[in-house]
């Protein structure tokens, strides 16, 4: 339990939506922000019966359910906090024990109850999943340790563009 409280992997997942379907990337950094794996989804489409049958819920299916717990599971390296900046996949808290948090941007709007820190000129808001309080605290203690050696957007970033990169080789079929 001792190097568990040491280290400080940080997971994050972004999920794109594009005409082909919901495409994931999640990179696994260490808390300099540090590649220490990276996973790239198949793209998703769900079809008519699945659209009518999920509903509303559907977005949340297919960016948590689907891409992400399926990107978490077959990654080696454990994080101890995993950000996303794609409110869908916010609800992979519900699959993983780790928190899971959402980088809104900079203009959203934020539930008070459910933000970790409030967005400023820099960054948007940080938000827990609704139905995990105590993730707050944890959170929090764990930003406190990240404090100006990285920033939270920045990885995003480069999960995109390695997106981009994995296309112009041809390799978009791994996860």
């Amino acid at each position: 339990m001792a190097q568990s409280s040491q280290t400080l992997n940080l997971g994050f997942l972004t999920v794109l939506h594009e005409a082909s379907g919901h495409l994931g990337g999640y990179l696994v950094t260490n808390i300099w922000g540090r590649p220490l794996e990276f996973r790239l989804s198949t793209a998703v489409q769900p079809n008519r019966v699945q659209q009518i049958l999920y509903g509303e819920t559907l977005e949340a299916y297919v960016c948590a359910d689907l891409i992400g717990k399926t990107l978490v599971d077959k990654t080696a390296t454990q994080v101890q906090l995993l950000v996303t900046d794609t409110q869908a996949a916010l609800d992979l808290r519900l699959r993983v024990k780790v928190p899971v948090i959402f980088l809104a941007a900079k203009d959203a709007d934020a539930k008070p109850a459910d933000t970790i820190r409030p967005g400023d000129a820099a960054s948007g808001p940080l938000l827990r999943h609704s139905r995990f309080p105590a993730d707050a605290a944890q959170v929090s203690d764990m930003l406190a340790r990240l404090e100006g050696s990285l920033d939270l957007a920045e990885p995003f970033a480069r999960i995109r563009e390695a997106i981009t990169e994995a296309r112009r080789m041809g390799v978009t079929g791994r996860n």
